[in-house]
C-alpha cells in the first residue's frame, strides 16, 4: 500500500528531533553523549553543602537530570521527574491526595492503574475514586464538586482507544473547582503526538518503558509540569517514596529519545497501513484506530493529536476461540504485554492486561474476549500483513 506522509500524519511540520539530540552534550569534556554517573552518593565540599546540588542519587543524579531536561522540553513543560516505572510516576501523582479527598478517573484505564486505584488508593489510603467516561464531558461535569482534587485520564485510552477533549475538560472542571489538578497519562500518544499541558492539563505522565525507551529493555516512568509549587510537591513525594531510576536506565532513555521521532513516524505509518488492512478484512468486525476516518472521534484526534498513533485495537468476528486461534497462528508478531518497542507486539486485553477486571466490567467497557490489541513495530509492513493474513485465514 503506497501512502504519503500526509495520509498518516495530521501535522507534517512538527518536530522534536533536534531537541532530543542536542541536549545531551557533556559540558565538561565535550562528549556527544552524557556520562553515566554510577554513584549512590556524592562528596560534599562542606557540611553546609548538604541538600544543595547532588548529594544522594535517590534525590538526584547528573545522568538523571539530562533525561529530565529533555522530557520537560519536548513535553513543553518547565520541570520533569524521572521514575523507576510508569506506575511509580502514577503513585507519585495520587500521593498528592490525602484521606477523604476525591478524584475522578477515566473509566477505561490501563489495568495496572485501575488496580492501584482500587487496591491501594481506595482500600488503604481512603481516597474516594469515581470512574467516569470522560468522553462525555457532561458526565464529568455532573460528577464534579468542591472535594474533587484530582482528575486522572488517558487519551487515547488503553485498550479501546477512546479520546477525551483535554482542552474542553479542563475548561469545564475549572469552572466548578478552580484548583483541581488534571493529570494526563500520555503513554499512547507520547510528546511527539500530543502535549497535554498545552491544552490545559497540569501534569503529563509517560510510561517511559514504552515509546520513550522504545526497545523493550528498560522499566521507566516520567512526569512533567509547568507549575513550580506543584513540581516541588511532586519532587518531595518522589524522593521520599523512593521510586527513582538507576543512572544506567536514565542513560538508556536519553539514548532512545534521540530516535523517538524517527521511530514514531515509521511505527505510525505501519499502524495506519495495518489499520486500513484490518478494516477491510472480512474476518475483522471492527477496528479502533484514531487515525481512521471510521473512528468515532477522528475529528477530535485531528484537533489535539498530530497523528493517530501506533496502537490498534480490533474485534475479531466470533469470540474467545477465534481470537485465541488467530493469536496462535501468528509467527512474526510477539504475544506479549507492553508496547512501543521496535518489535510488533499483540495481546488479548481480556486475558492479559485487563484480566483483573470483572467480566461484567470488561463487557461494559467493550473489552470483550474477541478484542485484540496490537502495537506496531518497525518491521517491514508487508511482512506484518503477511503474518496477519496467515493467522486470519484459518479462523
Amino acid at each position: 500500500m503506497l501512502v504519503q506522509e500526509e495520509d498518516y500524519l495530521f501535522d507534517t511540520e512538527f518536530t522534536i528531533a533536534t531537541k532530543t539530540i542536542h541536549k545531551t552534550c557533556d559540558q565538561t569534556y565535550g562528549a556527544v553523549n552524557p556520562p553515566i554517573y554510577m554513584s549512590s552518593t556524592f562528596e560534599l565540599k562542606d557540611v553546609d553543602s548538604f541538600g544543595k546540588g547532588y548529594f544522594y542519587t535517590r534525590c538526584g543524579n547528573p545522568t538523571r537530570t539530562v533525561v529530565e531536561e529533555i522530557v520537560a522540553e519536548i513535553e513543553q513543560n518547565n520541570y520533569a521527574i524521572a521514575f523507576s516505572s510508569g506506575m511509580a510516576a502514577i503513585q507519585c501523582v495520587i500521593n498528592l491526595l490525602k484521606e477523604g479527598d476525591e478524584m475522578l478517573a477515566m473509566d477505561d484505564l490501563y489495568g495496572g492503574t485501575i488496580g492501584y486505584l482500587k487496591s491501594i488508593a481506595m482500600e488503604r489510603h481512603g481516597i474516594k475514586v469515581k470512574f467516569v467516561d470522560m468522553t462525555n464531558i457532561d458526565e464529568v461535569k455532573n460528577q464534579m464538586n468542591q472535594n474533587v482534587k484530582l482528575i486522572f485520564l488517558e487519551t487515547p485510552t488503553n485498550p479501546t482507544m477512546k479520546l477525551t477533549d483535554i482542552k474542553e475538560l479542563c475548561q469545564v472542571v475549572r469552572q466548578i473547582q478552580n484548583n483541581v489538578i488534571v493529570a494526563v497519562d500520555n503513554t499512547f500518544a507520547t510528546p511527539y503526538l500530543q502535549t497535554p499541558t498545552e491544552l490545559g492539563a497540569d501534569i503529563t505522565l509517560n510510561s517511559g518503558t514504552k515509546y520513550l525507551g522504545g526497545h523493550s529493555d528498560i522499566i521507566f516512568g516520567t512526569l512533567s509540569c509547568r507549575n513550580k509549587e506543584l513540581y516541588d510537591n511532586l519532587f518531595k513525594i518522589s524522593y521520599l517514596t523512593g521510586g527513582c531510576p538507576s543512572p544506567f536506565d536514565c542513560y538508556l532513555v536519553t539514548r532512545s529519545l534521540k530516535t523517538l521521532e524517527v521511530r514514531m513516524k515509521q511505527q505510525i505509518k505501519n499502524a495506519y497501513i495495518l489499520a486500513k488492512y484490518l478494516e477491510g478484512h472480512p474476518k475483522v468486525e471492527k477496528v479502533l484506530y484514531p487515525g481512521l476516518e471510521s473512528h468515532p472521534q477522528h475529528d477530535l484526534a485531528r484537533k489535539q493529536m498530530r497523528a493517530g498513533g501506533a496502537m490498534i485495537s480490533f474485534y475479531i468476528k466470533g469470540g474467545a476461540a477465534e481470537a485465541e486461534k488467530m493469536m496462535k497462528g501468528l509467527e512474526l508478531f510477539t504475544m506479549a504485554v507492553s508496547l512501543g518497542g521496535v518489535e510488533s507486539l499483540i495481546q488479548i486485553p481480556a486475558k492479559m492486561t485487563h484480566s483483573g477486571l470483572t467480566e461484567a466490567r470488561r463487557q461494559e467497557l467493550g473489552i470483550t474476549q474477541n478484542l485484540i490489541r496490537l502495537s506496531a513495530g518497525l518491521e517491514h509492513v508487508s511482512d506484518l500483513i503477511k503474518d496477519l493474513e496467515h493467522a486470519l485465514k484459518d479462523i
